[in-house]
């Protein structure tokens, strides 16, 4: 009958307090159920493990009698007068079902039978993790989607201004509990691909206009994209390439904040003319001659 290091099955050191015990058996012991791994025996032998690892750790009395005769246990003399004490004694809770045999001879020649049965433990439903990818466009104003999950439609509604990279949760729409326990929740990552000519940073965006000489020395307008339509600006004379200028409200809508946008950033392009002709040279000429 070998040695067995329980606290290797729960991941756990022999320092570990009685919290984090409890916190690793729950933890292994929803991952390993067996109603959330039907038919996988290697999933039974393990939550096997796991509980029996948890009834030693979880009671102080066991656990000290583990430390002090573990590795030694074949030699320990006061084995059979404990086995008298522990069949006497209160027993942690652990998730039930199991008869003498699912212990090992291991845990029978160092503990005995003592054993209290209780009821099985509830435990909380699997989280879920998704991701869906949407365009900029598609995020720019709130839309309810059907996603399927685990062969389930979910019916949601995106609000317009999510951000890439973002998470949120769907409360209760994760794997169903066990032995009543409450449902995982679904947690949702957005992917946001950008296929416009505006940057996007959280609300505001930003883009770059081109201007003609003549227009950015005489001033004049010019009409621009925003993401929902078009505007007709005034350029003032002389304006400097990559002068800045802004548009208040014309950015991306405040994620949950309905009717607030960010302010849309638009840098002038000044684009030098090519192809001259004999005219224009001399008249670019006589300004130069000017200055």
């Amino acid at each position: 009958m070998a040695y067995i290091d329980y606290y290797k099955i729960l991941g756990v050191s022999k320092s570990a307090t009685e919290q984090e015990i409890k916190k690793a058996y729950r933890k292994l012991a929803r991952k390993y159920h067996p109603d959330l791994n039907p038919n996988d025996k290697e999933a039974e032998i393990k939550f096997k493990e796991i509980n029996e690892a948890n009834e030693v750790l979880s009671h102080p009395e066991n656990r000290k009698k583990y430390d002090e005769h573990g590795k030694d246990w074949k030699h320990a003399e006061e084995f059979e007068r404990t086995r008298q004490q522990q069949q006497e004694s209160r027993h942690q809770q652990y998730s039930g079902g199991f008869d003498d045999s699912d212990f090992s001879d291991f845990f029978e020649s160092m503990f005995g039978g003592a054993r209290q049965r209780t009821s099985s433990a509830m435990f909380r439903g699997q989280d879920y993790n998704a991701e869906l990818q949407l365009d900029l466009s598609e995020v720019y104003t709130s839309h309810k989607r059907t996603l399927t999950v685990n062969n389930k439609n979910i019916r949601i509604k995106i609000p317009a201004g999510i951000e890439n990279g973002q998470v949120i949760k769907i409360p209760g729409y994760g794997g169903k509990g066990v032995n009543k326990g409450p449902n995982g929740d679904l947690y949702i990552k957005f992917n946001i691909v950008n296929n416009t000519n505006f940057k996007r940073n959280h609300d505001n965006l930003y883009t770059t206009v081109d201007l003609d000489l003549y227009k950015s020395l005489l001033g004049g307008d010019v009409t621009v994209n925003t993401f929902d339509g078009k505007v007709k600006l005034k350029v003032k004379p002389e304006t400097q390439n990559g002068t800045q200028v802004k548009l208040k409200g014309k950015g991306f809508p405040v994620y949950k904040k309905d009717g607030q946008f960010g302010d849309l950033y638009i840098t002038y392009n000044i684009k030098t003319p090519t192809n001259l002709t004999t005219k224009e040279k001399e008249l670019f000429t006589e300004l130069a001659k000017l200055r």
